[in-house]
This record gives structure tokens, sequence and C-alpha cells, in this order.
């Protein structure tokens, strides 16, 4: 697991600059590092607005006495987007407006869901109940 982050601290700022750099070349300096904050700012907003949505559902499906199993997968999408946004780039912004946007959030669910059920399959992941 180390390796793989080490991996990423190193592969994803190279892409991020080569990114930077053809668009640069595309569009200008001045323009990308423009669109690169515009990104950002729009992304801060959607996070906000996304996640005040999946708390209040969140908290509804509590008050309701169920258990908010998706809502706090799509919170955890939503805060991990967050962060990608907040990062300078155009691969981890993209990647970013696509765990916040809710259209395009169920795929990355759909794939999270899958590697988890294969995980406490095999025994990686063990959940504890509390006895009632």
């Amino acid at each position: 697991m180390r390796k793989w982050m080490w991996a990423l601290l190193l592969i994803i700022p190279v892409i991020e600059l080569f990114g930077f750099v053809l668009m640069s070349d595309w569009i200008g300096a001045g323009k990308t590092l423009l669109l690169m904050i515009l990104t950002s700012l729009i992304g801060i907003a959607m996070l906000q607005f996304e996640g005040r949505k999946v708390l209040v559902d969140a908290k509804s499906e509590m008050e309701r006495g169920k258990v908010p199993g998706r809502k706090m997968v799509d919170g955890l999408f939503i805060f991990v987007g967050g962060f990608l946004l907040l990062i300078p780039g155009f691969v981890t912004d993209l990647i970013g407006f696509t765990l916040v946007f809710p259209l395009t959030r169920p795929v990355y669910r759909l794939f999270f869901l899958g590697w988890l059920e294969k995980k406490m399959k095999s025994g990686k992941i063990t959940f504890y109940r509390r006895p009632k």
C-alpha cells in the first residue's frame, strides 16, 4: 500500500505539470491559470452544495430509523472529490468533479462497493456488531 502512495505522490504532479504545459501551449498560460482557478472555485461551490444535500438526506434517513449506508459512501466520495478539487491541476479536477457530481457518483459507488465486497469475502475487512 505504501509503495502505491509513494508512486502516486510522484506520478500525479508529473501528469498535472504535463497537462498544464499542454494546455498553456494550446490556450496560453494566463488563460490556463485562470481556468484552473475557475474550476477550483466551481468545484468548491459544488462540494458545498452536494455536501449539504448528502448531510440532509443522511439525517432524514436516520430520523426514519434507517442506516444511511449509501449516503455515507456518497459523503466519502464528496470529501475525496473536494480534496482533489483543491489540488491544482486538470486531471485531479476532472476526477474530483466526477466524484462530486451526482450523476457520475453511482459509477464510482458500483466499483467501490464491489471492491469492498471482495475485501470482506477474503477476510481482509471485518465488521463487528454490537450485541442488542
